[in-house]
């Protein structure tokens, strides 16, 4: 068996880090679990707070942290436009400050960093699927840059960082991901289809609903995360991580209806600034190196995430989105 590791997850109290978290206790591993809880929430951590692995410490990344660790997962960042653009100056300084703490606490105590990077540092893109060669069609002004730039800052330093004092880094870049504990008003397209249909109200489709995304259930994708942080010192990345099926926006919203057998109708209304018109990843990368690839079927982790929504509405009432 692997030794015991202490692994600090940086946004571990979010939709993707409480589900890392689990999988790093459930391995046998010390877990801190550091979050500001601007978009995590306790409520995704409280059944690991009995845990004596499991440590939770209210933190804002761009301040530096002071701990003793073997690993560290960075996934801390607002990752839904809402939430980004929101404090766009904050998720700038979360992405680059962040970035440059956490590198600086690998350094110190030698320890191997991960950081969860994005499928927008691709942009608006003009290759497609995209593979990890392609550098992107970003706009460095628009409203989204300060999530798109933020991101592709932190990846310059990562590497940076790994050429100039020997960091032993991983970068993986994030495709659409969805499942149980999405925030439920975080904009992204998943969870608001779920969450307006099980209320049968109108699903928002921004544009005519012919934009394509690839859709990962976030166990496949903790599963890439973990391969990742476990292959050889010269896989560094960046790699891919994201289903490659392809969707329609229109697609899956009629889908979502049809799962929940709900009377929503859909409305159109224009579509963000800057926001991509096509989004699938090429794995082959993740293939060769980490020998993985997605197996839930889409509409099997949608059954679950509808499972986990239906829940929380029952539980906690109406939500608007």
């Amino acid at each position: 068996m692997e030794r015991r590791k202490r692994i600090l997850v940086t946004g571990g109290a979010g939709f993707l880090g409480s589900f890392l978290c689990e999988r790093l206790l459930a391995e046998g591993h010390e877990v801190l679990c550091a979050d500001n809880y601007f978009t995590g929430s306790r409520n995704n951590i409280l059944h690991l707070l009995g845990n004596p692995r499991f440590e939770a410490l209210r933190h804002d990344i761009t301040f530096p942290l002071y701990v003793e660790v073997d690993e560290i997962y960075n996934l801390a960042c607002p990752a839904s436009p809402i939430h980004y653009q929101f404090d766009p100056v904050q998720t700038i300084k979360t992405s680059v400050h962040g970035a440059i703490n956490m590198l600086g606490l690998a350094k110190r105590t030698k320890a191997r960093i991960f950081q969860a990077s994005t499928s927008e540092v691709y942009g608006d893109p003009n290759v497609h699927p995209q593979r990890e060669d392609y550098w992107g069609n970003v706009n460095p002004v628009g409203p989204r840059a300060c999530y798109d730039e933020g991101k592709r800052c932190a990846e310059t330093l990562f590497f940076d960082y790994h050429r100039q004092y020997g960091l032993d880094i991983r970068v993986a870049r994030i495709f659409n991901t969805y499942g149980p504990r999405m925030h439920p008003r975080d904009g992204r397209v998943v969870s608001n289809f779920v969450v307006q249909a099980l209320q049968s109200k109108p699903i928002t489709i921004y544009g005519d609903g012919s934009q394509t995304r690839s859709f990962c259930f976030v166990d496949d994708l903790i599963e890439g995360f973990v391969r990742l942080m476990a292959a050889p010192s010269d896989v560094t990345g960046p790699v891919n991580l994201g289903n490659p099926g392809e969707f329609t926006i229109r697609e899956l919203a009629e889908i979502v209806v049809e799962m929940t057998g709900s009377r929503s109708e859909i409305v159109h209304k224009p579509l963000p600034q800057d926001d991509p018109m096509q989004r699938q990843p090429d794995i082959s990368r993740a293939k060769a190196l980490l020998d993985w690839e997605p197996r839930v079927p889409l509409r099997d982790g949608l059954g679950r995430t509808i499972a986990y929504f239906d829940e929380m509405l029952r539980t906690q009432g109406p939500v608007e989105v």
